[in-house]
């Protein structure tokens, strides 16, 4: 069985053995074929903070938040929020929730309507959900939130032409809170932003947080922002979680091969000193591209690029638990080789 770490708090969002993807049509006489771009993931988010998900492009990160908020179906497992299960309770039911379940996109040219004023986009869910807002507070409202995003009252009758990047995205953040949720899925929320004002962005959020003890589930495939933001990491591969716990811990010391890869490539590893001693780690170079979730290799998901599989990697799968003396679940036959931390490898760039 899966294991996920959990330190205090109340838990506001528990996932537990999701599958979620998409239907596609096998080929002549073939039928429709489900792909599990998310395959068995376990997680839980935890009030007033904040879980990263963490993997490259393809790894089903978008699919796991896109299935929580219901934008993806859930083929099997579950998604516990405020004492439901999202995966089985009808859409009706479902929308009633969403107050307290809301999202911020990549792209806010996408995910706002360019055609409403900025007042309009954030007003909107009050007129979904009333009795959060009186009408007669709507511009009073409008405006408390523009400013809590750093955004002026008179934002509010332009329209998503006239803002910057960053503008529109505090305009998705303003929008995501004046449901005043519980959680909020971020998808990639700052990767298409200038790095000035993705700094801007997570220092916002952040602030908010300390204010309104919001959690956050953010989806990004940069770790040095993952680090900024996140109290606690998971890291997805192929549709599963490798490695999970908190984001101190898996920086500091990071057990699976794919997570040694990732913090590898990251710029700023190489600025720092190796945690071990000696020099600054350089790049593993991991080979190949990631399957296709629709064909995925036997046993271990990562074997194929992986610089420590063996014969046991391709017919056994890993249970993501904690092993020997590591401090947090790892997805991993060897990484606690001859009861101590497997070896590094020899790295390159």
């Amino acid at each position: 069985m899966s294991t996920v770490t959990e330190t205090g708090g109340e838990v506001v969002l528990r996932v537990s053995g999701l599958e979620a993807g998409y239907e596609h049509r096998g080929g002549r006489g073939l039928g429709r074929r489900r792909v599990r771009a998310v395959a068995g993931v376990d997680l839980a988010v935890r009030a007033g903070r904040t879980l990263g998900v963490v993997g490259e492009s393809g790894c089903g990160k978008s699919t796991l938040a896109r299935a929580i908020v219901g934008l993806r179906p859930a083929f099997a497992g579950s998604i516990e929020f405020a004492g439901h299960d999202l995966a089985a309770i009808s859409p009706r039911r479902r929308r009633g929730l969403s107050r307290d379940l809301q999202m911020v996109f990549q792209d806010p040219y996408t995910s706002l309507n360019p055609r409403m004023s900025v007042a309009s986009v954030i007003s909107e869910g009050w007129r979904v959900h009333p009795g959060i807002v009186p009408r007669a507070r709507y511009d009073a409202e409008v405006a408390r939130l523009l400013d809590l995003v750093g955004l002026r009252a008179e934002h509010g009758s332009r329209h998503l032409h006239e803002l910057s990047g960053g503008q529109c995205q505090r305009v998705s953040i303003a929008r995501a809170l004046a449901l005043r949720p519980r959680l909020i899925v971020c998808d990639e929320a700052v990767s298409a932003l200038d790095v000035s004002v993705r700094a801007q962005i997570l220092n916002l959020l952040a602030g908010l947080q300390s204010e309104l003890g919001v959690a956050y589930l953010f989806i990004s495939h940069d770790l040095d922002v993952v680090r900024h933001i996140a109290h606690d990491v998971a890291v997805m591969y192929l549709g599963t979680i490798v490695e999970h716990g908190a984001a101190e811990e898996v920086f500091a010391d990071p057990q699976h091969p794919y997570t040694r890869a990732l913090l590898s490539a990251a710029p700023s590893v190489h600025d720092r000193p190796d945690p071990a001693g000696g020099d600054a780690p350089g790049e593993i170079v991991l080979g190949g591209e990631v399957p296709s979730p629709a064909a995925p290799p036997s046993g271990c998901r990562f074997r194929t690029r992986c610089y420590m599989a063996s014969d046991r990697c391709a017919e056994e799968v890993p249970e993501l638990v904690v092993r020997g003396g590591l401090g947090h679940p790892v997805r991993c036959h060897f990484a606690d080789a001859a009861g101590g931390t497997a070896p590094r490898p020899a790295l390159s760039r």
